[in-house]
């Protein structure tokens, strides 16, 4: 059975990869399919599917949604989105913006800590990426203010340093729905990290199957079994498809390889083939 992986990243997000070095990479890992997942942004999918052409392997135009629902960080995935549609070009538009006004604000909070950094330098460092807590880590590393990425997020940039600024969040269920408005199969991307316990989780499901919510990633890098036993429930509950993926980075996620994970992960071509016709008939 032929192997895919529906949940990756380039470095036109937090990744490390360029998307034609994620389609090199694919092929040489013997994957059929992948999905480019980047975060708020789909920069890199012209560049990753005009280079698949006429190669053995089908690229999956994707995003991933940073969304929050009742404090926590909830990712919706979108597949098969026709990300050139306007509307939807618009709508991502207005999340950079945001994005750029809270990098401003958070690269002030870190003057004030006697660190040389800006905006523009951040992204002279990354172009063409959508700047993350990942590259601020990178950068505090790479000029000796910290010891390592996660000193940075320990001392500077976790979500409870006084340097950090959390920045605007659409809900899932809108994500859901400009998802849908772009033709594109909404996922439910790796339930068990937002610790939510089994009923608040299961209310989410209800809630995000309501408004659209077409699968759920049921196989993912760092499950456990039970972990996969209870996405595979949610799913049977609810009649959502089966998704799942690495979550490569490259190098921003050390260990963590493209299509199995940390070792043992393996999402069959099977996923695909429904989650493909889910997205040909209209959702």
């Amino acid at each position: 059975m032929k192997q895919i992986d529906l949940h990756v990243h380039s470095n036109k997000s937090d990744g490390t990869y360029a998307p034609f070095e994620l389609v090199d990479y694919a092929l040489q890992k013997g994957l059929s399919a992948f999905a480019l997942t980047d975060h708020d942004t789909t920069d890199g999918l012209d560049e990753a599917l005009s280079y698949a052409e006429g190669k053995p392997i089908e690229v999956i135009p994707g995003i991933e949604f940073s969304t929050e629902y009742e404090g926590k960080d909830v990712h919706i995935v979108g597949l098969y989105i026709s990300y050139n549609d306007p509307v939807f070009q618009a709508k991502l538009q207005s999340f950079v913006d945001s994005r750029i006004n809270r990098n401003i604000k958070m690269c002030r909070n870190l003057q004030e800590a006697g660190i040389d950094i800006t905006f523009d330098k951040l992204c002279e460092e990354n172009p063409g990426a959508v700047i993350t807590r990942a590259h601020y880590a990178a950068y505090l590393e790479k000029y000796g203010y910290v010891t390592s990425r996660a000193d940075a997020f320990a001392k500077y940039i976790g979500d409870h340093c006084k340097y950090f600024v959390p920045r605007e969040k659409v809900t899932p269920v809108q994500a859901i729905e400009l998802i849908l408005k772009a033709g594109g199969v909404p996922i439910l991307a790796h339930p068990p990290l937002y610790h939510m316990g089994k009923d608040r989780l299961d209310r989410l499901v209800s809630t995000l199957k309501e408004a659209g919510l077409m699968g759920i990633e049921v196989l993912y890098a760092t499950y456990n079994i039970q972990d996969e036993r209870d996405m595979l429930r949610l799913a049977k509950k609810y009649e959502l498809l089966y998704s799942g993926g690495s979550d490569f980075h490259g190098e921003n996620k050390p260990g963590l390889d493209l299509g199995c994970g940390y070792g043992k992960l393996f999402i069959p071509e099977d996923f695909l083939i429904k989650i493909r016709e889910a997205a040909a008939n209209g959702n």
